[in-house]
């Protein structure tokens, strides 16, 4: 786990050793353990390094025998031992035993069909001095994220966006149609960023650099394959096998591993599964506020396993002193609440371990959300024509609120194409308007989340919904919010976050199993649960899922409504957003009449991230790592003005 940065320059000029070690040196947190630079011809490559596989040999970057390829690379690769093998049966030479040295010589054989064999989580660029190129790719989920930027002078290409910021020059602009999306997802999707002119390289997507343009292909795609011949045992007993072939994958490191644990069945089978094959040390944060911790649950659960448990209580305050520089890390603001709890745990986690496991991708590959049930609950309106259907959703659109079911029967009346954006909808297209500015609201720049979810679902279109609504969710939501907020907090604390859920080969398994093993006897995963049933306890088998509460509804009435007032005053949003009807929300949420606490915090996360990214009201020492001086890194951030 590590942080890379490339650098191509578009005038064939040489890159400055000042530019490069700036860009690298803000990432430092993921890689506290090393630094490394390689600059030839027109190109810069810049590493930090979180030392976990071949810990004294795998310094970056990495060259081949000939000294004219190099490599840089962040993550890991769970098949480099059987990679390696055949290319030393092919006469390839290794000079360490490191897996990122793996992709090189992967390269060197099949080109850049490298990222196709692959099973992992990686962004790598590798510079080819015999083509003068740079060849790069991200992993097929996205686990690890992968930027890139392109300037009058040079293309930039990162782990975090920060590093991209570092680039002379560079504008620190506001994305409009990046912003409108954020409002609709709580997240910006792919591939755009928050940041006008940057972009995501998108999951299982390689790059090439050369002649001054950068160009992206697809090299993998999801691709469910329903098999109903099999039996509902056939693939209880296939879940079962396939993840513990993954977890025994994932446990590879020369450093000490661990597993988050929460209530639900997700983390918890990963560390029972886990416990078979070693001791776990585990790690649970919860809140406060009673009904917003799922502590005892995890307690219970970590008892019945036999592991060293190690658990955290956050508060109102704790949450507060370390937002700022939480979303800093994120680079992006994302307004998932639960990400800022998963920072303390991961910082828990860290004092105790580098490496830790996770449950992230079972509710996507295995069918795991609530709202997947929602096809079953309207099947009724399916068989119905179109018409009729409109029909009645026009009716039930102009009953009283308070009448029992019109929400019924208004998201009966859509497809699921019309009523499902993905797990996070916060505002409507009607509330977006009253809070973005009128004269943007009717600009060009203003673009319908329709153009997001249209094309995935038009990819999905021979799927039934429940299907649909899992390749949705893995090509937005998983991607853009789980995936992100789970590298960069653990990250943050210079923690390796491994997630054996998303795995090609768990993909490839899940991906047969028919929606009435997924959906069935009024649950959710109900494979997976069937497999698990033998490892865990009987209250976990069932148990719904809650993930990382997070108290936001009841702190923004109390401890952060005066913060938050005065955050809506002071942000320079003016020409974005209606801080009038804002303020309006707040107040309304605060007295009880309405709960805004998800739109609210919406806002709140977007403006805190504008004045840190935009105003840059804030700074951060990048050079205080996490795990070397915690004293000096309590009061690394610092406001301005």
């Amino acid at each position: 786990m590590c942080g890379i940065v490339s650098l191509y320059n578009k005038r064939q000029a040489p890159v400055q050793q000042e530019t490069i070690s700036a860009m690298t040196g803000v990432i430092l947190h993921r890689g506290p353990d090393d630094d490394g630079f390689h600059l030839e011809e027109n190109i810069a490559l810049g590493f930090r390094r979180l030392s976990i596989i071949d810990v004294e040999g795998g310094h970056q970057p990495l060259f081949n025998e000939t000294r004219d390829m190099w490599i840089i690379g962040n993550g890991e690769i769970y098949n480099y031992k059987e990679l390696q093998q055949w290319l030393k049966d092919s006469g390839h030479i290794f000079q360490t035993d490191s897996d990122i040295e793996t992709i090189l010589h992967l390269y060197e054989e099949v080109g850049t069909d490298a990222p196709k064999h692959l099973r992992g989580m990686f962004g790598f660029t590798i510079w080819d001095g015999r083509k003068k190129r740079l060849f790069g790719a991200r992993d097929h989920f996205g686990i690890k994220p992968l930027y890139y930027v392109e300037t009058a002078d040079s293309i930039g290409i990162a782990s975090e966006i920060k590093s991209l910021l570092e680039l002379p020059g560079l504008k620190r602009e506001v994305n409009p149609t990046a912003f409108y999306h954020y409002l609709t997802f709580q997240y910006v999707p792919d591939p755009e960023t928050m940041y006008k002119g940057i972009y995501r390289i998108p999951p299982a997507h390689s790059f090439i650099v050369e002649q001054d343009q950068i160009t992206l292909e697809r090299y993998w795609d999801v691709h469910f394959q329903p098999d109903e011949g099999k039996s509902f045992s056939y693939f209880v007993e296939g879940t079962r096998s396939i993840m513990l072939e993954s977890i025994d994958k994932h446990r590879i490191s020369e450093v000490p591993r661990g597993a988050f644990l929460s209530s639900g069945v997700d983390s918890s089978s990963i560390v029972a599964m886990l416990r078979t094959f070693e001791p776990v040390k585990t790690f649970s944060v919860g809140s406060d506020i009673p009904g917003y911790s799922e502590l005892d649950f995890a307690k219970r659960t970590a008892s019945f396993l036999g592991t060293e448990h190690h658990e955290l209580v956050v508060n109102a305050q704790q949450y507060m002193d370390e937002l700022p520089r939480l979303i800093w890390h994120q680079d992006e603001p994302v307004a998932d609440p639960s990400a800022i709890l998963l920072y303390f745990v991961a910082k828990l986690a860290s004092e105790h371990v580098t490496v830790v496991l996770s449950g992230e991708g079972a509710d996507e590959f295995f069918g795991g959300y609530n709202i997947y049930r929602e096809p079953q609950s309207l099947k009724m309106f399916s068989g119905m024509p179109g018409w009729m259907r409109h029909s009645i959703g026009s009716l039930a659109e102009h009953l009283p609120d308070q009448v029992k079911g019109k929400n019924f029967l208004i998201r009966g009346s859509k497809t699921v194409e019309e009523r499902f954006f993905g797990n996070a909808l916060i505002f409507s297209e009607e509330m977006k308007r009253r809070v973005v500015m009128e004269d943007i609201a009717n600009s060009s720049s203003y673009v319908s989340p329709y153009s997001i979810t249209k094309e995935i679902y038009k990819l999905a279109s021979e799927y039934d919904d429940v299907t649909k609504m899992q390749y949705l969710d893995i090509h937005t939501w998983l991607r853009g919010n789980i995936l992100m907020k789970a590298d960069k907090m653990t990250m943050a604390n210079s923690l390796e976050l491994r997630v054996p859920f998303i795995d090609t080969k768990v993909f490839e398994f899940a991906a047969t199993i028919p929606t009435k093993y997924k959906i069935a006897n009024g649950t959710t995963k109900h494979v997976l649960r069937e497999a698990m049933k033998d490892f865990l306890p009987a209250e976990i088998k069932s148990k719904k899922k809650l993930g990382f509460p997070v108290p936001t509804r009841t702190w923004l009435k109390n401890e952060f409504y005066q913060w938050a007032k005065e955050l809506i005053f002071e942000s320079k949003v003016d020409n974005l957003i209606n801080k009038a009807y804002v303020l309006y929300m707040l107040d309304e949420h605060r007295e009880g009449n309405a709960d805004y606490s998800r739109k609210i915090w919406t806002i709140l996360v977007f403006m805190l991230w504008h004045q840190i990214f935009i105003e840059q009201r804030y700074t951060f020492d990048p050079y205080v790592s996490p795990n070397v001086d915690l004293r000096r890194k309590k009061n690394s951030l610092q406001h301005i003005g």
